[in-house]
């Protein structure tokens, strides 16, 4: 089977690290976290310009892509480069399940989502609901020929920044029902809600959201009444795929900077990098770099099929533990210098360790993948 890029996707990968290269330096990422707003709108809407957010996107709702390897090549880049934009909470969740739920009216706004117009946050996770999608015990009340909606969600990412907020709420059923769900697209300007912001470790921000008898009108409802749950699932595996992806380009970027460290860093009149203990712990970084590549491969070709979450949830497992081998080891062979905020090397590895802990970490992914092994 041919696993190369088709020339379409091969054109973005090669125009988006362009763009990146001269953009996203280390200095100015700094620049870009230390900001109020946590993201560069330049370099967003410098990217929606190029068409990145439209490659996130089926051709029925404006855009070119929406493959599962349209977003593997989006976001291996993006994870090369350290970005911290928030493309996966506006495009993938937040666009996504307008793109699939949304009336033709609300559809209009995932056109301002590709244009880099809109920014969206998906508010989903709650305090003790940690990384399952059908515990929600924020509530929806039918009152006056509307919906109230009480509760708390947390650590919602690009919720300062968004012109909506996507929360899930439920309208039936127990706190841990798959039934009963729904989704409600929430102003950020609407009576009753409020955020508490703070920067992520790994760049960006997000924010504590309370809802306290926010009203809104029946319309502001995505698709059917307590049945989003489908839609909310095929959206994270598509964030799950997108974070597999975003790993493994941040992996290329640590295995690069530290072979680039071995040459160059010299020790009794050699490159330490020609020791054999190094050189072998470093041959360890490529096997688990092209074993993600795989697992990259994998989860992106089963986006579709019915073997989705099965294959994801090994894709994940295996990013999860690699990731976090290319981590630490790419750190000790730097030693001090990798944990400087001046080095390239220590935004990359957290990354890598934080994007192990959204939507499900390896012992989470590892259960899930046995579970389903057995159904």
């Amino acid at each position: 089977m041919n696993f190369d890029l088709t020339e379409e996707r091969q054109m973005l990968q090669d125009t988006l690290r362009r763009f990146l290269k001269d953009r996203y330096t280390t200095e100015n990422r700094n620049k870009i976290i230390e900001s109020e707003a946590g993201f560069s709108a330049d370099i967003w809407t410098g990217l929606a310009e190029l068409g990145v957010i439209g490659a996130l996107f089926g051709e029925d709702h404006g855009g070119f892509g929406g493959a599962g390897f349209d977003i593997a090549v989006v976001f291996e880049e993006l994870g090369r480069a350290g970005v911290v934009e928030p493309f996966l909470d506006t495009a993938i969740l937040g666009g996504g399940l307008i793109a699939a739920l949304g009336t033709d009216d609300q559809q209009a706004m995932v056109e301002q989502v590709i244009g880099g117009g809109l920014h969206l946050a998906f508010a989903h996770g709650e305090p003790t609901s940690r990384y399952d999608l059908s515990r929600v015990q924020t509530t929806a009340k039918a009152e006056d020929d509307g919906i109230v909606l009480n509760g708390r969600k947390a650590v919602v990412a690009n919720a300062e920044a968004a012109g909506h907020l996507i929360v899930s709420a439920r309208e039936s059923g127990a706190a841990d029902d798959e039934a009963g769900i729904s989704l409600f697209l929430v102003p950020a300007e609407a009576k009753g809600l409020t955020l508490r912001g703070y920067p992520m470790l790994s760049g960006g921000r997000a924010a504590e959201v309370t809802l306290d008898d926010v009203r809104l009108p029946t319309s502001a409802r995505l698709g059917a009444a307590g049945d989003a749950f489908g839609a909310i699932a095929t959206q994270v595996a598509a964030a799950n795929v997108a974070l597999a992806a975003e790993t493994l380009g941040a992996m290329e970027t640590a295995t690069e900077l530290t072979r680039d460290y071995l040459m160059t860093r010299k020790q009794f009149g050699r490159p330490i990098g020609t020791f054999q203990a190094l050189a072998h712990r470093f041959s360890d970084l490529l096997i688990e770099l092209e074993q993600a590549r795989s697992a990259v491969i994998n989860a992106a070709g089963h986006l579709d099929t019915a073997d989705r979450d099965r294959q994801i949830a090994s894709a994940r497992n295996l990013i999860g533990r690699a990731g976090r081998l290319v981590a630490e080891e790419s750190i000790q062979m730097h030693g001090g210098i990798a944990m400087t905020q001046e080095y390239e090397l220590a935004h990359i590895a957290k990354r890598i360790v934080m994007n192990d802990h959204r939507f499900g970490d390896t012992d989470y992914h590892l259960e899930r993948f046995i579970a389903l092994s057995a159904a």
